[in-house]
This record gives structure tokens, C-alpha cells and sequence, in this order.
């Protein structure tokens, strides 16, 4: 017999096994050994909680499975695997591929299981995908199965028919939850520097105000001591000094002024402001005249 590159020929004699043959040709007694290839190389797969690729229907004793909030989810998971044993694969375990199929469903329940329904469906995928190929190999090299998994991958995660619609209402009000924290930051982050810029600017109108204020308090207490500390020296003459100085402050804000004069009964007009002017040159013809 001619045993072909990717497989294996398990020798039998009498029905128990004798040997392992690798690719080539070889000879085995007629009636004695009995002789069974088996295909190493070839990579199969296993679906688990669908069967038709093509439209996704859903196995639900498969598929449907709980989280750790108490949700319900339905689960597509395909598996890739080939032989690496081929003595374990025909002797330890009466149907190693089924083996596989009931060992990928325990592990996939067992991390789903573990995890929330939010975590399972977005950002949770691959790690759950991959925490169940570990599991899975673990589960087949304690049957000695001679099985070992190569891919493990989900192919659908989503809630149960019934409540999908439900469950896209929810996703698309966390959606615009999201949408509008977005537009509030963005609100946020233009108007609070303008803000801050504005009470920024208000602060050092304040500062400069309050020392503008205070230095003239200062000014006005100083001016205040002094005429005190003279007035306490001679007061006739300082009250004398300081209603004279109040008086020039009046005059000099207007330009017309009428005196009584005391027992008498005309009116003195003085046109300060004609006596303020200065005297205009005069010309030659004014000058003869």
C-alpha cells in the first residue's frame, strides 16, 4: 500500500494497534495487519449554532445562550481543526469530531457565561473567541482526542430574533447618547476658553480698578492729613487759603460772573471770558484812528 503525503497509515494486527506508517510505500500481511489512512494535513471545520453559510440560519439549541447579566444571546462561532494524532484519533474516542462540536458549544456557554451582553456583541469578540480556542484544546487533549484547533472564529453575535428590534432601538439611543456627549464637548471646549478669557479680562479690570481707587483713597488721605496738620498750625489762615483755592475751582469752570454789591443796587457783570481772551494787535488804520 502507498500512503500519501498528508496522511497517515495506522496499522493494525489482529485488530490492535501495532504502528504508525509515514507517506510511502509499504507492506503489510494479508489477513494479519490491517491498514487505515488517515489525512493529517486536511484542515475541517465545525459550525456551531448555524449550519447554511450562505443565509445564517440560527441552530438554536446551539446558538442561544445566556451572559453574566442575564441576557440572552444568539452565537455563531465556526471552528477549524485537523488530526495531529492519528492513533488518539480512531482509538481514544468513539467520534472525535463530534467530540469537538460538543466541546466547542461547552466552552463558547462557559466564557459567554462569564462575560456581559454589551462586551460579548462589540469589543469582546475576539477575546472571546480566543479564551474559547484555549478552552476548546484543553477540552480535547484531556479526551485525547488527537484533535488540535487551529481557528477559532465568531461569526455572528446579536440578540435573539424576538427582541432585535428592541435591542437596535437601545443601540441606536446609545448611539445618540454618544452623539450628543460629543456635541457637548465640542460646545464645551470652544466656549469655556472664551469664558475663561472673558472672566480673565474681568479679573484684571477689577485688579486695575481696585489700585486705581485705592491709590487715589491714598492720595485724597494724604492731600486730607496735610491740610490737617497745617489747619492745626493756624487755622484762620488755612480756612482762609481753602476758601479761596474753592473759589478759583468755581471761577475758573465758568465764564460769566454777576456781584451783588453789598448796600448797593447795581449789578457788576465781569465777561470773564472776554477778560480771559488775549489782546488782539492793532492794525495800521486802527492804529491812525
Amino acid at each position: 500500500y502507498i500512503v500519501e503525503p498528508a496522511e497517515k497509515a495506522v496499522v493494525t494486527r489482529f485488530g490492535e494497534f501495532n504502528r504508525l506508517e509515514d507517506p510511502g510505500p509499504h507492506w503489510a500481511p494479508y489477513l494479519i495487519d490491517a491498514v487505515e489512512m488517515v489525512n493529517v494535513a486536511l484542515v475541517r471545520s465545525a459550525d456551531i449554532g448555524f449550519r447554511n453559510i450562505s443565509s445564517q440560519s440560527s441552530v438554536e439549541h446551539e446558538s442561544l445562550m445566556l451572559t453574566q447579566d442575564e441576557n440572552i444571546i444568539d452565537v455563531h462561532f465556526a471552528v477549524q481543526y485537523r488530526v495531529s494524532n492519528a492513533k488518539d484519533y480512531l482509538f481514544e474516542v468513539r467520534d472525535p469530531d463530534l467530540t469537538l462540536r460538543q466541546a466547542t458549544e461547552s466552552a463558547v456557554r462557559e466564557v459567554v457565561g462569564k462575560e456581559t451582553m454589551d462586551f460579548v456583541l462589540t469589543e469582546g469578540r475576539d477575546a472571546v473567541a480566543a479564551e474559547a480556542r484555549d478552552m476548546i484544546q484543553e477540552i480535547l487533549d484531556r479526551y485525547k482526542s488527537g484533535l488540535i484547533v487551529t481557528t477559532v472564529n465568531m461569526q455572528r453575535a446579536q440578540p435573539p430574533g424576538p427582541v432585535q428590534e428592541a435591542f437596535d432601538d437601545a443601540v441606536q439611543a446609545r448611539e445618540d447618547e454618544e452623539r450628543t456627549k460629543n456635541v457637548a464637548r465640542a460646545y464645551a471646549a470652544d466656549i469655556l476658553p472664551k469664558a475663561e478669557g472673558d472672566a480673565n479680562a474681568i479679573r484684571e479690570q477689577a485688579l486695575a480698578y481696585k489700585e486705581r481707587v485705592v491709590a487715589d483713597a491714598d492720595g485724597e488721605t494724604s492731600r486730607f492729613l496735610r491740610v490737617l496738620n497745617e489747619y492745626q498750625k493756624a487755622p484762620q489762615v488755612t480756612r482762609q487759603r481753602l476758601y479761596i483755592e474753592a473759589v478759583e475751582a468755581v471761577l475758573s469752570n465758568t465764564n460769566k460772573v454777576i456781584m451783588d454789591v453789598e448796600g448797593g443796587n447795581n449789578l457788576t457783570y465781569l465777561p470773564l471770558d472776554r477778560i480771559m481772551q488775549p489782546r488782539q494787535p492793532l492794525s495800521d488804520s486802527e492804529d491812525l484812528n
